[in-house]
């Protein structure tokens, strides 16, 4: 069993003590305490940690401060955040962290129970076991990043979408991954940041989309009509002849608009607001489907809501996490099923991960779901085997 450095960073002394217990009863824990911020980062500077728990108020520097300063940090370890404030101050913190390129496993109000200290081990074994090995660094440049998109080393693996109604496979998210020839198949946390450093989101787009294309006539060929999603970096609709060149490529593949739906997606924005709703309404105009990602996640808006031309809406796991455990996590779900249905919008929930979860997104009529409790990714190949299977009868009763 693989031992994690752990350090608790926790000013109260029976809650110190307390969850001091309960991180070492775990087991493949190496647990240190720091009575606070500043002690905190000086431990940092003299030992790896593979997590930090924290509180939120303390005296000398408060959670949030640390999360800022850890940030920073050459070596940085992976958060989980407790504290007795609402859970909204917790999200926004634990947003804070996360939109610092930091890993938060996990927001918990206090007093932490034994059962989610368990949690938090499962997540490191699953967080390191997903990580490539340290000796083995991704080396990325743009021509190399460049030559792997066009060798197809770079490639789209195919996530389901289930429907909540059928218990049927609806459609499949197009995700990018990488076939090193050296390291093996990485994942998008291994090297989309290069990506988006060199500018190269529009050729990623078009490796995806051609990737698509090809996996929806291989599975034509066996019988099955799926429809695809892909990720468009909404910048890239300044170029006013965008949606032109989409459609070309599509009817080149001899393919059909509306069994592709874009995703918007909220890391870009458009330099004229006016380029973004003229391509959002030129792509429905198409026959394209068109999908709001990631909402309720970052600056999505329901004046985007209303105002943009979308059938889809995508809920950010951000918000799914947790709605069983959190009455408002499962009230604000609740709200955007119930907006977007009554705007004649499909909702599907992104990032579904337990059975608990996943009955709940059913009690609430969300209409689709995708996530780790259906399934990751996989090769187009690979995706005919859950076709097949899928076809046998409903997996969700």
């Amino acid at each position: 069993m693989k031992v994690y450095n752990v350090m608790i960073v926790e000013d109260h002394p029976f809650q110190q003590e307390y969850l001091y217990h309960a991180f070492s009863e775990v087991g493949g824990l190496s647990v240190n305490t720091a009575w606070g911020g500043v002690e905190a980062l000086r431990f940092l500077q003299q030992k790896d940690y593979d997590l930090v728990v924290s509180d939120l108020f303390m005296p000398d520097m408060d959670g949030v401060q640390l999360i800022q300063e850890i940030a920073v940090l050459p070596k940085r370890p992976a958060l989980a955040l407790m504290s007795t404030a609402s859970r909204r101050i917790l999200i926004s913190a634990g947003l804070a962290a996360e939109s610092s390129g930091l890993t938060v496993m996990g927001l918990f109000s206090k007093p932490v129970e034994l059962t989610a200290v368990m949690q938090l081990r499962d997540r490191l074994d699953k967080f390191h076991s997903a990580a490539p090995p340290a000796d083995r660094v991704v080396q990325k440049s743009r021509q190399l990043l460049v030559r792997a998109m066009k060798s197809g080393q770079i490639q789209a693996w195919f996530q389901p979408k289930k429907s909540l109604r059928t218990g049927r496979i609806c459609g499949a998210e197009a995700l990018v991954r990488w076939r090193h020839p050296t390291l093996g198949l990485l994942a998008p946390v291994d090297f989309l940041d290069a990506i988006n450093q060199f500018d190269l989101q529009e050729q990623l787009l078009w490796r995806m989309l051609e990737d698509g294309l090809a996996a929806q006539s291989l599975w034509r060929r066996h019988g099955y009509d799926v429809p695809i999603s892909v990720n468009l970096p909404t910048h890239l609709l300044d170029s006013h002849d965008f949606t032109d060149r989409l459609l070309k490529k599509v009817v080149g593949a001899q393919a059909e608009p509306r069994l592709i739906i874009f995703e918007l997606m909220e890391s870009s924005t458009t330099d004229d607001p006016s380029n973004f709703y003229a391509g959002a309404c030129r792509l429905r105009m198409m026959g394209f489907g068109l999908a709001q990602d990631d909402f309720a996640k970052g600056y999505s808006s329901y004046f985007n809501l209303i105002s943009t031309p979308f059938n889809e809406i995508k809920i950010d796991r951000a918000l799914v996490h947790g709605c069983v455990e959190n009455e408002s996590h499962a009230t604000a779900l609740q709200s955007v099923v119930d907006l977007c249905h009554k705007l004649g919008l499909v909702v599907t929930a992104e990032g579904v991960e337990t059975p608990a979860e996943l009955a709940f997104l059913r009690n609430i009529r969300c209409d689709q779901v995708q996530g780790y409790v259906i399934s990751g990714a996989v090769a187009s190949v690979d995706f005919i085997k859950m076709l097949e299977a899928d076809g046998i009868g409903p997996i969700f009763t």
